[in-house]
């Protein structure tokens, strides 16, 4: 059997940068997200993101060869941020962008309200793990797409599908959540801003890292998140994926680093009517999202050809276990055959 055709389980990839922005549409892209430079944006690191100018361009890059712009706009505006948040709703229709994706259900009524033409995708931030939530903000908002959280089952995640009329996006490959999408707060202990607010789980301001012939220690405003020996990787510091002592025993206490990878389950997702997979990673090097956007948009033909008959290839799941946190991957809360 093949599918009809390609375009109709869409390639969403990180644009971090215009030049990951320009990697992802070379590579196969079929939709890029990007974010303003500021925290309207769930990714708000230093040297990440878009001005107005280079935001433009990058429209006009992925528009030029048929490849559609999402803008995330989605962290929740505090009435201190409000005006910042309508602004970036106001500029990111201007500018041309193809949909918002969105949490904040005041944003998402300022947008239907003031932009009836513009489309809306409900974020993973709203944290929408039932077809009833997506259905209501349907209702409410006329959102089109919903990009489901990291903690549903494959049985899950068919049944919701079959059950509403909103587009289902689900995350393919990339950086796992153990959390409460939209709802954590667990740095929020340690820094004072909340990643759902600021766009940082771990805001850059607050890293800090110390370094001597023992090793390499991460902090986070001063609470130590992890220790490393001379020569081995560090990874950034965020609480949830600490080494922390806990009886005795010190290990990761909340969350291993390892990369959700949906690689040998495309059949499956095609099968349940998923309309998009999305890549993680606007925090990652354009040298990242071109190497998965080329496997990704490489697996996902194959499967899209000859979905009956697809197997992986080895060599791209060697691929992305080289850009994969802790070098490995998991199917993480997809995974529950007891469902």
């Amino acid at each position: 059997m093949t599918i009809e055709s390609s375009k109709r389980v869409e390639l969403v990839c990180p644009a971090g940068s215009l030049p990951a922005l320009k990697a992802a549409v070379d590579c196969g892209a079929d939709a890029v997200y990007m974010g303003f430079r500021d925290a309207t944006n769930a990714r708000n690191f230093p040297g990440l993101n878009f001005d107005e100018g280079s935001a433009a361009k990058g429209i006009e890059y992925a528009h030029q060869r048929g490849v559609k712009v999402l803008l995330a706009l989605n962290t929740f505006p505090q009435p201190e941020s409000w005006e910042r948040g309508t602004r970036a709703v106001d500029q990111a229709a201007g500018l041309g962008v193809d949909a918002l994706i969105m949490a904040d259900p005041g944003l998402l009524r300022y947008a239907a309200t003031r932009h009836p033409e513009l489309r809306l995708h409900l974020s993973v931030q709203g944290s929408a793990t039932s077809y009833e939530a997506i259905n209501f903000y349907r209702r409410q908002f006329g959102v089109q797409r919903a990009v489901l959280p990291r903690v549903l089952s494959f049985s899950q995640v068919a049944r919701l599908v079959a059950n509403t009329e909103v587009e289902v996006e689900v995350f393919g490959f990339g950086s796992l959540c153990v959390m409460v999408e939209g709802r954590c707060a667990l740095s929020s202990y340690a820094t004072g801003e909340s990643p759902n607010t600021c766009g940082a789980c771990s805001p850059a301001k607050a890293v800090r890292w110390e370094e001597d012939t023992e090793g390499r220690r991460s902090r986070l405003n001063g609470v130590l998140i992890d220790s490393y020996k001379p020569g081995e990787s560090a990874g950034y510091p965020v609480l949830c994926k600490g080494r922390f002592e806990v009886n005795g025993r010190v290990d990761y206490a909340i969350e291993e680093p390892t990369s959700l990878s949906l690689l040998d389950h495309l059949p499956e997702l095609l099968k349940a009517g998923v309309k998009a997979l999305k890549v993680e990673g606007r925090q990652r090097s354009p040298a990242y999202v071109r190497q998965v956007t080329t496997v990704m948009r490489s697996a996902l033909d194959a499967c899209l050809a000859n979905p009956d008959n697809y197997t992986p290839q080895a060599a791209w799941t060697a691929q992305l276990d080289r850009v994969a946190e802790g070098s490995t991957h998991t199917l993480g809360a997809l995974d529950r055959a007891w469902q």
